[in-house]
């Protein structure tokens, strides 16, 4: 499974970058607190920043400030239009604002346009070489590109800038798991989990030790996952495939009717259900199970052959 969207998902914009302490008059002003909150929620910092802008009372950084983190509030409600014209508005008002060149980069990210995106990545690593987000979000898109050395290159450098980066190790995990390299992978995802434990982290690090047949810990990973979340389904079908792989089909079973409870849009999920089932001796319960995962994905091999081999059993 590929990680997604992990890479940029992580970026709070301007408020984390602006370099001095607002004003006494701002500092009193809850719309420029708001605005320039770490934890403000995506709505409420557009909300805020546009009170800032309205109210004229900012200038220079300050004011390019309000429009990157407004931008940055947009970017999370994925209305891309409007938050790219905002920081390019940023832009505009400061040139050598590297956290809106990052900002707008990630929009550009987002509507798929990676060229953009890595020039407004190294543009923000030229005014600031040492900007680690610049580079684990310009390593994203050079993942996204199929460049693994590249990004390789850039997301070490994002940890060496930021040790504290949890996202970094996450993503550069990613690309050691994309270039079959098991055990830097493995210390990457241990890494990332100590520092910011993630469910995405453990399925990314189950999924390495599935890979490397290390199977009870591909399970404990998954388990965790389902732990700390759920009513996330990709715990649960992750942990209903080790389980079968394992030989334990009424806990496979178990997992993967948790599974389609959360996402019964998950044709794997019917398709492994089924064979659960056939496992445990229920022919006209996996049937229903390979037909209606066919439904999703007509042209699943497993799914026709097994229930070819069960004659249609209604």
């Amino acid at each position: 499974m590929r990680i997604v969207a992990c890479l940029t998902a992580a970026l709070l914009g301007a408020a984390l970058t602006l370099p001095n302490p607002p004003k006494a008059a701002a500092a009193d002003d809850p719309s420029w607190q708001t605005c320039i909150g770490a934890a403000t929620a995506p709505g409420d910092r557009v909300t805020a920043c546009t009170a800032v802008i309205d109210g004229k009372t900012q200038t220079g950084r300050r004011l390019a400030g309000a429009y990157c983190n407004r931008g940055h509030g947009l970017t999370e409600k994925r209305e891309l239009d409007a938050a790219l014209a905002d920081l390019n508005e940023a832009i505009e008002l400061d040139p050598a604002f590297a956290c809106a060149y990052t900002n707008r980069g990630r929009v550009y990210a987002f509507k798929q346009d990676l060229d953009h995106a890595i020039a407004d990545y190294d543009e923000a690593i030229r005014i600031d070489p040492a900007f680690a987000m610049a580079y684990n979000n310009r390593g994203d898109a050079w993942l996204n590109k199929g460049d693994l050395d590249r990004a390789l290159a850039d997301l070490s450098l994002a940890i060496k800038y930021n040790p504290q980066l949890s996202v970094a190790y996450g993503n550069r995990g990613f690309v050691y798991y994309r270039k079959h390299d098991a055990a830097h992978a493995i210390a990457d995802f241990t890494a990332e989990i100590k520092l910011e434990p993630n469910v995405l982290a453990y399925i990314n690090r189950g999924n390495v030790y599935r890979d490397a047949e290390q199977l009870d810990r591909a399970a404990a990973d998954y388990g965790e996952a389902v732990r700390m979340a759920p009513t996330d389904a990709r715990g649960w079908r992750n942990r209903g495939m080790i389980r079968l792989f394992q030989g334990d089909n009424k806990g496979g079973l178990a997992d993967y009717d948790k599974a389609l409870q959360y996402d019964p849009a998950d044709v794997y999920s019917w398709n492994n259900r089924g064979q659960a089932k056939l496992r445990l001796g229920d022919k006209t319960g996996a049937a229903a199970d390979f037909r209606k995962a066919l439904e999703l994905q007509p042209d699943l091999k497993t799914a026709k052959e097994a229930l070819a081999r069960l004659g249609g059993t209604r």
